[in-house]
């Protein structure tokens, strides 16, 4: 079970961070990734991050804006949100193996 905390509505240039707690599974090796869903709009991969966590990867559209990071201890996944963009909204999705959560919106607006 994936479930996805820290969304909500902020404004323009503002910040906020998207957590991921994974539970149930019996490994946690494997890549983590965050994906949104705008409205009208396909679903498209925000991130990706590594078993350990030492390579990370950011869509063009977020790069120097989001930072993805992991706590395997904690079983948690992270995303780090700044300079937020009103383009920036949707519904943001973890996924770990074939799981996803159950998503979690985020609207950037004045």
């Amino acid at each position: 079970r994936l479930v996805e905390s820290g969304g909500g509505s902020v404004q323009p240039g503002g910040s906020l961070r998207l957590s991921c707690a994974a539970s149930g599974f019996t490994s946690s090796t494997g890549a983590m990734y965050w994906w949104r869903q705008a409205p009208g709009k396909e679903r498209e991969l925000v991130a990706t991050i590594s078993s350990g966590g030492s390579i990370t990867d950011q869509a063009d559209s977020v790069k120097g804006r989001f930072t993805i990071s992991r706590d395997n201890a904690k079983k948690t996944l992270y995303l780090q949100m700044s300079s937020l963009k009103p383009e920036d909204t949707a519904v943001y999705y973890c996924k770990f193996q074939n799981y996803w959560g159950q998503g979690i919106q985020v609207t950037v607006s004045s």
